[in-house]
Formats: structure tokens, sequence, C-alpha cells
């Protein structure tokens, strides 16, 4: 949102300076982003005197002036046709930067002849658009006074609206904060009632099914006719120039102006141009219409529409339509002034991906009581700058009612924030701000229709705070609650860091992304659409049409992230994200996972291609985490029952007991990776932190000491053969569970089907390592517990040794 300075003096009388301005504007919690003020930019730019303009001796367009500056009397070479004897002209010294051209000026030879400076025309000083000839100041300008001071050039503060404070869309809104922080007096003008001259010509209505009605639910408008359209008068283009916008017509330009000024889109209609009713209602499957940018856009039954017996004419509070458009033959105009449902209004901008400043005023939310103020606001200007004679106003529907009542103790301000303000101070903001105080015990206050945000005591208290400035809140030290603090962070916490150490140590990048999704992609990653709509998961006023549910997993945009990152040429990347996914709307439903994925296309090299990526890289980096976060890793069965979005045969999860999933992991499915647009295979993981049973508390105690064998282990190697479908997490298990005081660890490094393995079966090779404690093994001792482990593994799995 920009505005000039001058601008802002119609609102606000003040003397304050701009720096006092844009520091008070912070403290209220206007959020100033730049401030770019001529006097500043030009201040090497001074009032000169041509006194003598002689021909270039080497070139027809060319002139040689003598130009009395600051700097003495000076030779600049210029080819403005207007450079002549006489008159005031902008100088730029050498060394200034001017920068309409964007160029630092050096002394120069031109043709020949050495320049020592410029004359600068308005569009090199960014005055202006004019560039066919230089300057011309005022005659009574004096030589060496600075050029900002003699041709103006208004300063423009630009600052960013937050969601919740739609008022300050207009500059009557940032002026009325300003005068309640006490910069000044507000001295915005109520607008005045037009007097209608002859009855509405125009029909108009609105059209909705029932449980629509909130779509629109006050339409109003007036002709105006016998009007000279053109263009707009020097002040009025020049404030919209000043704020980045283009002047195209006085009729146009008005509705613009509103918008800023006063925060109230509006709209006009060439009337000659109407057919029959105008009216507001709901869209219909099949209609189209050309909008003022020039392209044509599709709208459904869930758009508001304006429409006339020809069609569409418009989405309302979006944009409207080239055919019924003013130009500079428009004699007579309909001006449409109306509500419209700031909801539907941004999910249509979403739809159609129109950005207008009429949309981003109606989604955040407009006055409703402006509706007929601001078409008699428009109606005076037209009439200022076109001429014509008004019609009567018609209105359709009813204004909603805005703004509430709240109880308000003045005590609250103390309670909540800890400033000491005076009851009668309390009341003063309030009143300033716009608000209606009964001071009854409590207060009864009233938010002004302008203040949508307005919802209870604490808002009041923040209105009051941020007038008297949240830098003067006091300074307290919070008490300690006991002598020895306790860890501060909660085994969840805790989970979550260990967890994050341990991806970032096997290689993976952490990613932070969006807790919504596409629609579609968060029905690949889970139960559809329908399940989606079931669970609340669906969101009924998405930031962006890509982002329309909340996650049910992490993997969809780890996923995107990976190709956008593929589509760079970073192919060989390894993400993960630890952050909430949503089964349902409720706080229960909401758990923490730490997912990761992995793109793998690995460097060529001379030694060899480093290994790909594969669901046991998956499996592993499911287990890294899950150690890390304090889960029995070694109790944990692994299981073929991966979800959908996993490719079966490639894909598992890890349990621990037959009810509680820790962990799935895997390759992608292909299907989900097309439907996705993704270059694959990508192999993930999804590790669920929260469903980790929490640690026992275990007696304070002394820890012993460390009781290492002196007797070296020993590793006996055992190959078996077991049928195909055999988990070889089964085998090892039984494995070590044959002597869990001799047996130390059981490690599977070989597996092998093919030639001297019979059809359906399977070669599991296990290293085993033995740890003695007590004596030397003998090879006996040895030979029976190979026995065993061969009748364990036999007894789990059916396997036999492997001969």
């Amino acid at each position: 949102m920009k505005f000039t300075l001058s601008w802002l003096k119609d609102h606000l009388e003040t003397s304050a300076s701009l720096g006092e301005i844009v520091e008070t504007m912070i403290a209220v919690g206007l959020e100033v982003e730049d401030v770019n003020d001529p006097a500043e930019r030009l201040k090497a730019f001074t009032i000169g005197e041509v006194i003598d303009a002689a021909p270039h001796p080497d070139a027809d367009k060319l002139r040689v002036c003598k130009v009395e500056t600051k700097d003495g009397v000076l030779q600049i070479v210029c080819g403005a046709p207007n450079a002549r004897k006489g008159i005031k002209v902008a100088y730029a010294p050498v060394g200034a930067y001017v920068p309409g051209i964007d160029v630092t000026l050096t002394k120069a030879k031109i043709r020949g002849v050495e320049s020592h400076g410029m004359m600068c025309s308005a569009r090199e000083l960014e005055l202006g658009e004019d560039h066919d000839g230089i300057i011309e100041a005022p005659a009574d300008a004096k030589v060496g006074q600075p050029i900002a001071e003699v041709l103006g050039g208004d300063p423009v503060v630009d600052f960013e609206v937050t969601p919740n404070r739609p008022d300050t869309n207009g500059v009557a809104g940032v002026a009325r904060d300003l005068a309640a922080a006490g910069l000044g007096r507000l001295i915005t003008k109520t607008p005045a009632p037009v007097e209608g001259r002859f009855k509405n010509p125009q029909k108009i209505g609105l059209h909705f099914p029932e449980g629509a009605e909130d779509a629109c639910p006050v339409f109003a408008g007036r002709v105006i006719r016998g009007l000279k359209n053109g263009p707009s008068p020097k002040w009025l283009a020049d404030r919209l120039r000043a704020i980045g916008l283009r002047p195209i017509n006085a009729l146009v330009d008005v509705t613009n102006y509103l918008s800023y000024d006063r925060a109230r889109p509006l709209h006009v209609y060439d009337a000659a141009k109407l057919k029959g009713e105008i009216c507001a209602r709901l869209g219909k499957k099949g209609e189209s219409f050309l909008a003022l940018d020039g392209k044509t856009y599709e709208v459904d039954e869930t758009m508001c529409v304006i429409a006339d017996d020809n069609g569409v004419l418009g989405l309302g509070g979006v944009m409207g339509g080239e055919d019924t458009g003013c130009s500079e033959e428009t004699t007579s105009v309909f001006i449409e002034s109306a509500y419209f449902d700031p909801l539907r209004t941004a999910k249509t901008g979403r739809k159609t991906g129109v950005n207008s400043d009429a949309r981003y005023r109606f989604e955040r939310g407009v006055d409703p009581n402006f509706v007929v103020p601001g078409l008699e606001m428009a109606t005076q200007i037209i009439l200022d700058i076109c001429g014509g004679e008004p019609g009567e106003i018609e209105i359709a529907g009813v204004v909603p009612k805005a703004g509430k009542t709240i109880a308000f103790p003045p005590s609250e301000v103390k309670r909540l924030t800890g400033l000491d303000v005076s009851e009668a101070e309390i009341e003063r903001i309030l009143k300033a701000l716009g608000f209606g105080v009964s001071a009854s015990d409590p207060w009864l206050v009233d938010a002004p229709s302008w203040r949508p945000d307005i919802d209870g005591k604490a808002d009041l208290v923040e209105e009051v705070a941020r007038i008297v400035g949240f830098d003067k809140l006091p300074n307290v030290t919070l008490a300690p609650r006991a002598a020895v603090e306790k860890p501060k962070l909660t085994p969840l916490q805790d989970r979550r860091r260990l967890a994050r150490r341990a991806l970032g140590g096997r290689g993976l990048l952490e990613a932070v992304t969006w807790s919504f999704t596409d629609e579609r992609f968060a029905a690949l990653f889970s139960e559809g659409a329908d399940w989606l709509k079931a669970k609340g998961l669906v969101l009924a006023n998405p930031i962006s049409s890509d982002l329309g549910a909340m996650r049910p997993s992490l993997l969809p945009n780890l996923i995107a992230a990976l190709q956008k990152n593929a589509d760079r040429g970073r192919d060989d990347l390894a993400l993960f994200e630890l952050a909430p996914a949503y089964q349902g709307d409720r706080p229960e439903d909401q758990e923490i996972v730490a997912a990761g994925a992995r793109l793998s296309n690995p460097p060529r090299h001379w030694q060899g291609t480093e290994r790909k990526a594969d669901a046991f890289t998956a499996k592993a980096d499911a287990l890294a985490a899950l150690e890390a976060a304090g889960a029995p890793v070694a109790n944990l069965q692994t299981t073929a029952d991966a979800p959908k979005w996993y490719h079966p045969g490639r894909s598992g999860a890890l349990r621990l007991g037959p009810k509680n999933v820790l962990a799935y992991f895997g390759e992608i499915h292909p299907r989900i990776l097309k439907a996705m647009d993704v270059d694959g295979p990508v192999h993930a993981f999804e590790a669920f932190l929260d469903r980790i049973p929490a640690a026992r508390p275990r007696p304070t105690k002394t820890k012993p000491a460390l009781d290492v064998s002196e007797l070296l282990p020993l590793r006996r190697d055992f190959a078996f053969l077991v049928d195909e479908e055999i988990a070889a997490a089964a085998l090892v298990k039984a494995v070590s569970g044959a002597d869990k005081k001799l047996i130390a660890s059981a490690r599977l490094f070989d597996v092998y089907a093919g030639k001297g393995v019979p059809e359906g079966k399977k070669s599991l090779a296990v290293e085993v390592t033995i740890a003695p404690r007590e004596k030397t093994l003998t090879e006996e001792e040895i030979d029976a517990l190979s026995v065993k482990i061969i009748a364990e593994v036999e007894k789990a799995t059916g396997g036999t040794l492997r001969t």
C-alpha cells in the first residue's frame, strides 16, 4: 500500500516531519517497507540559469550553453530543443547520479567540446514522463536552490497492510491511526449526499439461491448522464502515478482513487452498453467473459458474478469486463458500489488467478457501511471532473450488520499489559480510533464497521497498547520457579532434536515445507479425496490453489521439493523434515513425524559408481531416527505391509508389537510419482515419533563400572536354506536368541538364489559373534552352540543348514 505525503495531509492536519510520520506508523503497527523522498533523492540537483546558448561547432542539434550554477558559471553541452538563453533549468553537477537514466555523471567531451554537468529533463529526474526537452523551472526560482523545493516532488510511503487491518488499505485509515497517536488532527470529510435529478433508469437486482445470499448482500448504483470523459486532472494523475498506477481516463481513475483513498472499490459501466437489468448472481457452468486485463475467464456455480441480459459482465469483487468498459466516447455511466463476501471473493480470485486491487480489498474485508457514502463520494468527484447530471441512487438488498459491542473493563489494560493508562486516556484512544464508548460498569465499546478484526476485550487492550506504544511496556523478570531448574525440553522435544541430528548425520538435508499441500497429492498419500473431506482436512480458504489441504503425510511436499531441485540440476539429493502430519481436524489427530526422501543419481567416478539408494537405505534412515529418539530398535519387527503409496515388494513397516507401527519405509510407487510428475525412483520413510513408548523411570543408582571381558570374541559363519518368503530378520532374530549369554551379535552378510539353490528357496548367510566371558570355549562347546543355533533356526523359520 502506497500513498504520498500530500495525500495523507488531505486527511491529517499535522506539522510532523516525514521522519516523525514514518516512526509513528511503525510504532502503531503499520509496517513501513520503503520511503521514497524526492528531497533526499534529488539533493544533488539545483537550479541553474542559462546565460548564453550558442550552436555547437561540430553538431547541428547540439548547443553549447553557459550556465550559472551554485558551482559558478559552467559550460554544458545540451541537445534539448528548448535549451536557450534566459531559462531556469535543473542542473546536475559532475559526480551526480541521474536516476532516470541510471548514470553517474563525469566530466566529458562531446564532439570535442568539454561539458561540465548536465541539464535534466523531467524523466531523467523521475519527476514525470516528459523527455522532449529539459525542465524549465519558474522564472522566480533562484540559482542554487534545491530542485525539490522548486518543482515539488511528493514523498511516497510504502507499507505492508497486515491481514487484520483492512481499514489501512485506504489513506484515511492510516490518518486515523496517526491522529489517535497524537500526530495531528483527523480531517477526513464525510461524503455529502448528491441529490439525484432523475429517477434511476437502470434496473438492478440480487438473484441468489437460498443459502448463498451472503455472496453479495447489498448492491447499490446510480446513473450519471451527459458527462464528458477524458484525461484526469493533474492532481489525480500525479497521485496515481506516484503510487505506481497508470492513469487511464477520468472515470476509471476515480474508482482507483477511491480504492486507495477510502479502501472502497467501485466499478463504472458505460450505461449505453448495458442491456436490461444488471444484477449480482452466481455464475453458471459454461459462462465466460472478457476481462479488463484482456483475458477470457470461465466462471462456475461457486463464483459471484455481475451480469445483465447479455450475460456475465465481470466477477463480483474481483474484476470487471472489457465489453462494458468506459472510453472517451462514454457520455453516460452506471456506478456500482456493492459488498462482496470475502471468502467467496478469495476463492474466486484463486480459481481464476486474477489479482486486482478490488480483490485484495474485498477478500480482506471492506467497510459495509461505506457502500452508499462511497458511491456519493465517487459521484461528486466525477461531476467535478466530467460534469453531467446524477440520477437517484437505487439499492438492492440490505447492508450487512458490522461491528460488535464488547463489555470492556478498562482495568484489563493494566492486567494484560502492565501499562498504567488512565481511564480518560483509554477512552480518548478508543474514540479517536472510531470506537463508540459507553462508560458503564463495565464499559460497553462498539467496534466500528471498518474493523472486522475486533472480537473481544484483548483486542481492545491491544488497540490501547499500540497507540500508547509497545516500547512503553514494562520489563518484568519472571521469578524462578525452583532453586534448580528442571530440563527445559519435554521428552518429545528431545526426541525431535536427537532424530534431527541423526538424520543430518546420515547426509540428509533438513527442509521446512508448508503444513498444507496440493489436495490432489494429499489424496494420493491418504485414503482418497472423500476421506480428506470426511476428516475435515480440505481447507475452506486456502492461501493458494495448490495448497488446498492439510498434509496427511510429509512426503508429498518433500518429493515435490526433490523434483524442483532436480529440475535445476540437483538430482542426487536427500531431504528430511520433522513436523506434524494430520489425520483429522482434532488435536489428537496430529502427530509428529520424521520423514525423509532420497532421489539417488550419484555422479560418475573413476573408482566406480557410488551405490544408489534403495529400500534398505530408507529402512536404515528410519531406524537411525527411531534409535536416536529412544525407540527399542532391537525389538522391532519388519513386515511387508506398507501403505499403498509405497511400492509393494520394495517397502515395509517397522512394528513394535502387532499393533504399534513406528515407521514405514521403501520405494515410492511409480503410479504416485507419475501423478506428481516426478522422475523416480524415490525412496522414502516416515517415522512416527509420538508412537515411541515413553522410557520407564529408573531408580537412581550408581552406574556400575564397565565390565569388559578379557577373552577375545570369535566369529562363525552359517548359511541356511529357507523359503523365499521368509524374512531375513526372522532368521537373524532366531540366531541371536539361541544363546543370549554367549552370542553377542548376528549379522546378515549374504543373500543368494540361483544355481545350487533349490527353486523356491534362498540362501541367507549370517556371521555370528560369540563372546565368552568366563573361560575360553572348547571345540566341543562351540559345536554344541552351533547345534543350538541350527535347531533354533529350523524351529523358527524351517531353514536348514546349507552344505
